[in-house]
Formats: C-alpha cells, structure tokens, sequence
C-alpha cells in the first residue's frame, strides 16, 4: 500500500507508512471490529499532499476517485448546520431529503470521507462524529443508522503549520517525535481530549525542493502523455520550465497545489490556443518543445519533423 501511495504523494513517506499501517492492521482483524477503518488527522502546511492521499486511497482501496466523499467543514461553523450533515428532524424543514453526509455514505458505504478544514467546525459539529469514530454509525435525521464502518475517514487541519515550519527550519533534523510533541498543546486546546483519543494524528511537513521538483515532473509528465494520445505529439520540456515551476511552489504559502494553478492559468490555456491555431491552418507538427523565459512565461516550439 505504501508503494501505491508513494507513487501520487511525494515526499511524505512517514505519514503514509503510519497510515498503511493502521488500515493494514484494520484490514487483518487486528484492530476493533466498531468504527471506521481508520480515523486520522492530517496537519501540516496547506500543499504538502493531504487531499492527494485522499485521492489515492479512494483510488487503492476502493477502486476508483468517485469513492471520495469531501466536506468542507468551513461551511459548518454555526451549531445549526449539523442538521444539513445528518438530515433534519421530524417536523422541521428539509425533513426526508437527508444529509449531504449521511446520504453520501448510505449511497457509497465503502469510501474515503475527506472532512476539510476540520479546525474550523462548531463544536456541535464535531461531537456529531464521537458515534462515528467510536460505533461507526450516525443516525441520520429520519432515525436510520447509517453504516460507517467500512469508509476511511480523514481529516484535514493546518494548525500548528507556522509552529512546524519554524520548528524544522531551527532544526532540520526534528523527528516526527518532536513534531508531535510540539503539536499536542495545540491540539489539546481545540479538540476535546475524548475526540482525540478517538483519531490518529499524522503530521505533513513542508515539500523540499527535490520533492517539489518531483511533483513538478509528474504532472508535466501527466500532460506530456495527454499531448501524445491525443494529438501524436512527442513532447520536450527544458529544464527553464521545470525550474521556474518548481520556485513558484516552493514560495510562502503555496506549496504543491499551485503547479495546478501554474498549469491551469498560465500553461494550458496557452497550449491549447496554439494547438488549435495549428489545427485551423491543418498543419499536424509531431513535437513539441515547452520551455520558459522569465518575461514571456510559457514558449512553445512546434517542430513538423
């Protein structure tokens, strides 16, 4: 499992091997038969792989990314919006429609449910999931139970980032020991200690360049191999544009989410007005060099040859 999820997830391979570990266990009968398969809390900065390992493990464990259930707890900071995940009550408004948590897992019981941004949930929100993570069931608001006990649950938090981000640049060599020392105060004050008890924390730590390069490399790979199914075109990247990809997502506060940024905003849309200029005047070129220049951004080369 580790190999799987190394192959999508760069550079954090602590935290995916103390993730394959607990399913592993999970999937032998080691573990309780109650509950989810596993409960975990991914901290660390924004960019460093936790919704990608999310996406992974829908993509291993159950065959495919549409097993992925996403919640954005953000959008539950007010007590009330606990009825819009479990379904409202007899008598009240919306009654009989469901949850869009509760539904989503009677839909899909084997699944990976993402809860993003979990730090910024009500409370009330949060002690929704003690049944959860403790039975794995949570009785929706028509009074089923609905069956949580073959998804894998992850949570997402960006608390204690600056904390972890300091902590490694004084000390580059701090373990994941130190780390977790560092983050239980923290944690402490926002989760009540009997939810605590009932996840696993897993701390993320910031991308290095080689890794951040590595990212950079495979989703320019992933575009590559699209150029060539779909227009026969054998594709050269210079190492200018691998180079300039990767210092964009090694900058403050961005982290390796934004190559789908740099991507989507700045390269594709370009690539695509040119291709189909090529198409417009039926010339059918058999390579392509992408490169960058520090003023123009992305330059494209066709090559007829």
């Amino acid at each position: 499992m580790e190999k799987s999820l190394e192959n999508r997830v760069v550079g954090q391979s602590p935290a995916l091997c103390a993730i394959a570990q607990r399913l592993r266990a999970a999937k032998t009968g080691l573990t309780p038969e109650n509950g989810p398969q596993g409960v975990f809390l991914l901290t660390g900065p924004s960019g460093t792989g936790k919704t990608e390992t999310a996406l992974t493990l829908a993509d291993t464990l159950f065959g495919g990314e549409k097993s992925l259930i996403t919640i954005n707890l953000s959008e539950y900071q007010e007590p009330h919006t606990v009825s819009q995940l479990k379904g409202s009550p007899p008598g009240y408004v919306g009654y009989g429609q469901g949850g869009v948590l509760t539904e989503a897992v009677r839909k899909r019981p084997y699944s990976v449910v993402l809860l993003d941004e979990v730090e910024k949930a009500h409370r009330d929100v949060m002690n929704l999931f003690y049944q959860v993570f403790d039975r794995g069931f949570m009785r929706d608001g028509e009074g089923r139970e609905i069956d949580f006990r073959n998804t894998v649950i992850l949570m997402t938090a960006n608390l204690g980032s600056d904390h972890i981000m300091q902590l490694l640049e004084e000390k580059p060599d701090a373990t994941d020991a130190d780390l977790h020392e560092l983050l239980y105060p923290l944690l402490r004050d926002h989760f009540q200690p009997a939810l605590m008890a009932r996840f696993q924390t897993v701390i993320y730590r910031p991308l290095g360049q080689e890794a951040m390069r590595a990212i950079v490399e495979m989703k320019l790979a992933q575009v590559a191999r699209r150029l060539r199914q779909h227009y026969g075109l054998e594709t050269e990247i210079s190492n200018s544009l691998y180079d300039a990809l990767t210092a964009a997502c090694l900058l403050p506060d961005t982290g390796a989410r934004n190559i789908d940024s740099l991507l989507n905003q700045q390269i594709l849309p370009v690539l695509s007005q040119q291709l189909l200029a090529q198409q417009a005047v039926h010339h059918k070129p058999a390579r392509l060099r992408l490169d960058w220049d520090d003023e123009d951004g992305i330059v494209l080369e066709f090559d007829e040859k």
